[in-house]
């Protein structure tokens, strides 16, 4: 059992707190039995548990190597103010989309990880068949991210992606592109009847890229009918989804 926090292995566990060493080893954290849950349940692979001595390790978790640590250890791993006992170690999971999608979320430069991880969650009830990231986005397997997506990360495809590419490449396999904006949109409730749609939402500051409002097939908004400037994206997210998928 690792009891001190200056252990090799600890450190290196650390390490995944950050995006470049999670890219560098294509792994990331993820803490408590209901993610690690969600993990198993949707396939994706966990390397390692890490476990304080006494938790008892699910049915469905046994044969993963197991390393057990003091409660202080796994307070120094854990991103949680109380941490419940087991970590796992989990192998990112490559999605790509397949061309029977119909209803696909693209999401320019979101940058809040409560908003990302709402917009997962959602897209996840509501139907979506993959959400793609642009660039500026935060990193999916954040803790944040993670945490607000409470388990949804694991149930639908999500893959990086350059927007205005990805854009043409679904406009040429029959999507109608729709896109959030202020100005010279419609009301989002006159978009009805389309086979194969594709949403972009943008940066919770600065909306859509110009460049990617350009090549939309359509702008569309939601009305305001208070004195709020705008909706936040992941609300925004919600209505729009629903609706499209009705």
């Amino acid at each position: 059992m690792i009891t001190s926090i200056k252990n090799e292995k600890v450190k290196n566990l650390k390490k995944l707190h950050r995006r470049k060493d999670r890219e560098k080893t294509n792994t990331f954290l993820i803490d408590g039995i209901h993610l690690i849950q969600e993990a198993l349940n949707s396939k994706w692979i966990i390397q390692e548990l890490i476990i304080v001595e006494g938790y008892e390790i699910p049915n469905e978790a046994k044969g993963i190597p197991v390393e057990y640590v003091s409660e202080n250890v796994l307070k120094e791993i854990s991103q949680t103010q109380t941490p419940q006992g087991i970590i796992a170690v989990v192998e990112m999971n490559k999605s790509n989309v397949q061309v029977d999608n119909e209803l696909i979320i693209l999401l320019d430069a979101i940058q809040d990880p409560g908003n990302m991880g709402t917009i997962i969650r959602t897209a996840d009830a509501a139907g979506v068949d993959a959400v793609v990231l642009g660039e500026g986005c935060v990193d999916i397997f954040n803790d944040k991210v993670i945490r607000a997506t409470q388990g949804s990360i694991f149930h639908i495809p999500i893959y990086t992606a350059p927007l205005e590419q990805e854009i043409h490449k679904l406009q040429s396999q029959g999507f109608s592109i729709l896109a959030t904006a202020l100005q010279d949109a419609v009301d989002y409730r006159e978009v009805n009847n389309q086979n194969k749609v594709g949403l972009i939402l943008g940066n919770e500051g600065s909306g859509i890229d110009p460049s990617l409002l350009n090549i939309a097939n359509q702008r569309i908004n939601i009305p305001i009918y208070g004195k709020a400037e705008s909706l936040n994206v992941g609300i925004a997210a919600g209505i729009l989804m629903y609706h499209l998928k009705k």
